[in-house]
C-alpha cells in the first residue's frame, strides 16, 4: 500500500501507551517520507520539542538525547526547536550539544529556544528529591520513580507565577541573580520545613547528582569534552545545612544561559513563516498519552501535558488541523510505581527476554514489561486522537526456540463480579481492581528483523498486528460511536532506522487479516 498523505503541515508524534514507545525513530521516518514526497528542497522546517525536559529520553539513529529534539540526527533540519511548554536546564543544553558536536553534528547554530521556555536548575533537582523523600518518610507512601531531573518543580514556579524564563539571559546578570536568590530560599525553606529533610540527606543529595550526572556524561569527560568538576553539585552546597552557595550557582548558570542568549528567540513568528513557505513541523512529545498530567493516574503521571493540544500551546500558534501519529510498541512497559494490569508473571520466558532489552533512555532503569493492552490505546484514540498508528518492537515476539508459549493481547478488563470493562476507568480504585482479559494467538519463530514488506511477514505475525488493530478499534468505537480509522503507517523490527515496514496493508486490509 502506498503512504497515506500526511494531512497537515504540522505532525504530532505522540506516545499512546505508558512511555518508552520509540517515538524517537519515528522522528526520522517522517523526515525521510516527507523528503520523499516534496517538492521542496528542504519540506521539514524544524523539530519542535513540545513538553517535558531531560526526563524524556529518545533514541534516534543510535543517539540517546534527553532534552535536544530528534532532528539533530538530520543536517537539513534548519530548526531545532524548544517550546516554551518545556523546562529546560541551560547546562543540559550544552552537556548534550558540546559531544554532539565533536561527532560532527551541528547542533548550537541550529538551536532555538523560544523566550518563554522554562529555566530549570539545581533548586528544582533538590526539589525532587526532597519531595520523594517527603512521600517516602512523611507520608509512608511509596515513591513515584521521578528521574530526579527537576521536572515537576520547575512546573510548579510556573503555575505559581515565580519563573524564569529564558528571556532573562538577554537580560542583566544581576536581575538574573536576584531572581535566582528568590528561587534559591523558597527550595531551601521548603525542602528543610515542609519536605522536612535532615542535614545529613540535604548533604546526600548533593552526592547524589554529582554521582548520577557523572554516570551519564562518562563518555565526555573521558573523551576530554568536560573536566569531572564540570558535574560536581557538591560546590552549590552552603557552608551550612539548607544554604546554598549562591555566588557559584549564579555564575555556572549565569554562564551556560548567557551564552545560549543568541538562540532565544519569540518562536511563534518564526513558526508561522515556516508554515506560510509550505514545510512542515514535527512536534516531538515526551512521555505518552497516559503520562499527561491530567489523563493520566497521579502521582504516575508527569508535570506537562503529553499529547497533541499541547502543540499549539508550546509553539503559540493558532489550532488547526494537526495530523497526529501514535507510537507504541508490540508489547506494553512501564517505569515507576504503575498500576500494571497486564503485566507479565515472574519468571514467565518471553518477559524475561523482554526485560533484558527494556531500561529507561532517561535514567537506565529496568522497565516493567507486559502482553499488548488495547483498551489503553483504544481509549488514547476515542478519546485523545490519531491519524496513525506506529507498530514497533515485532521482532521482540519471535520465538526462535519455539519455548515462548502463545501471544496474548488484552481486549478489555472484568471486576470482580465478571463485569466487562472496555475502557480505562478514570478511578484508579476501579481500575485498580480489574483483572485483564486475554485473546491468545500464535507466535512464530522467523527471524524478522530483516523483512521490510509487510507480505513477507509470516503468517502469524501478520495477524498478531492486525488483531492489535482491530482490539483497539473495537475498544475506540465502542457504544456505536464512530471514527475515522487510522493507518497503521509503520511497523518496527528492530532498533536500527532502516528496519522498518512503510507498506502495510489499509486497515480495512488489516481488519479482515484479524
Amino acid at each position: 500500500m502506498a503512504l497515506t498523505p500526511f494531512t497537515s503541515q504540522l505532525l504530532a508524534d505522540v506516545g499512546i501507551s505508558m512511555g518508552d514507545e520509540g517515538k524517537g525513530r519515528v522522528v526520522y521516518e517522517l523526515i525521510a517520507e516527507l523528503k520523499e514526497s516534496s517538492k521542496l528542497a528542504k519540506p521539514v522546517a524544524a523539530v519542535l520539542k513540545v513538553n517535558g525536559g531531560a526526563n524524556s529520553g529518545h533514541t534516534a539513529g543510535g543517539l540517546k538525547l534527553n532534552l535536544l529534539p530528534a532532528g539533530v540526527i538530520d543536517p537539513h533540519i534548519d530548526m531545532l526547536a524548544i517550546g516554551m511548554g518545556v523546562v529546560a536546564d541551560p547546562r543540559k543544553f550544552w552537556w548534550e550539544a558540546k559531544p554532539l558536536e565533536a561527532n560532527g553534528y551541528d547542533v548550537i547554530s541550529r538551536l532555538v529556544i523560544d523566550e518563554r521556555t522554562l529555566v530549570s536548575d539545581v533548586c528544582h533537582r533538590l526539589l525532587d528529591l526532597a519531595w520523594e523523600s517527603y512521600r517516602s518518610n512523611i507520608i509512608g507512601e511509596e515513591p513515584r520513580g521521578s528521574t530526579g531531573r527537576g521536572i515537576t518543580p520547575a512546573y510548579l514556579d510556573e503555575v505559581g507565577q515565580m519563573q524564569i524564563g529564558y528571556a532573562e539571559f538577554r537580560g542583566t546578570r544581576e536581575e538574573y541573580a536576584r531572581k535566582l536568590a528568590a528561587r534559591a530560599d523558597r527550595a531551601a525553606r521548603t525542602i528543610e520545613h515542609v519536605c522536612q529533610v535532615t542535614p545529613e540527606a540535604w548533604h546526600q543529595f548533593f552526592e547524589t547528582l554529582t554521582q548520577a550526572e557523572t554516570r551519564a556524561n562518562q563518555a565526555a569527560i573521558d573523551e576530554g569534552i568536560f573536566p569531572a568538576s564540570e558535574f560536581d553539585f557538591t560546590r552549590f552546597r552552603g557552608e551550612k545545612p539548607f544554604t546554598l552557595n549562591l555566588e557559584a550557582l549564579t555564575e555556572a548558570y549565569w554562564e551556560a544561559g548567557s551564552a545560549l542568549a543568541p538562540n532565544v528567540i519569540d518562536m511563534r513568528e518564526r513558526m508561522l513563516a515556516e508554515l506560510r513557505d509550505g514545510r512542515s513541523i514535527i512536534g516531538e512529545f515526551g512521555q505518552s498519552y497516559w503520562l499527561d498530567k491530567r489523563h493520566g493516574f497521579a502521582p504516575n503521571v508527569t508535570a506537562s501535558h503529553t499529547y497533541s493540544p499541547e502543540f499549539f500551546q508550546s509553539a503559540g500558534l493558532p489550532v488547526q488541523p494537526v495530523h497526529t501519529v501514535g507510537c507504541c510498541k508490540a508489547y506494553d512497559t512501564k517505569v515507576g510505581t504503575h498500576i500494571f494490569l497486564t503485566q507479565f508473571p515472574d519468571k514467565h520466558p518471553l518477559g524475561e527476554r523482554l526485560k533484558r532489552l527494556e531500561f529507561g533512555t532517561s535514567t537506565g532503569r529496568q522497565r516493567m514489561v507486559g502482553w499488548f493492552d488495547a483498551v489503553e490505546k483504544g481509549d488514547a484514540l476515542r478519546f485523545g486522537g490519531y491519524e496513525d498508528l506506529v507498530l514497533n518492537k515485532l521482532d521482540a515476539l519471535t520465538d526462535e526456540t519455539g519455548e515462548l508459549g502463545t501471544l496474548q493481547v488484552c481486549t478489555h478488563y472484568q471486576d470482580k463480579d465478571g463485569k466487562a470493562y472496555y475502557e480505562v476507568p478514570r478511578d484508579d480504585r476501579v481500575r485498580s481492581a480489574l483483572e485483564p482479559v486475554y485473546t491468545e494467538l500464535p507466535t512464530w519463530k522467523e527471524d524478522i528483523s530483516g523483512v521490510r514488506s509487510f507480505a513477507d511477514l509470516p503468517a502469524e505475525a501478520k495477524r498478531y498486528v492486525a488483531f492489535c488493530v482491530k482490539s483497539l478499534l473495537a475498544v475506540a468505537e465502542r457504544n456505536g460511536h464512530k471514527l475515522t480509522k487510522p493507518n497503521l503507517r509503520y511497523v518496527g523490527v528492530g532498533p536500527g532506522t532502516s528496519q522498518i515496514i512503510r507498506d502495510v496493508p489499509t486497515t480495512d486490509e488489516l481488519l479482515k487479516l484479524a
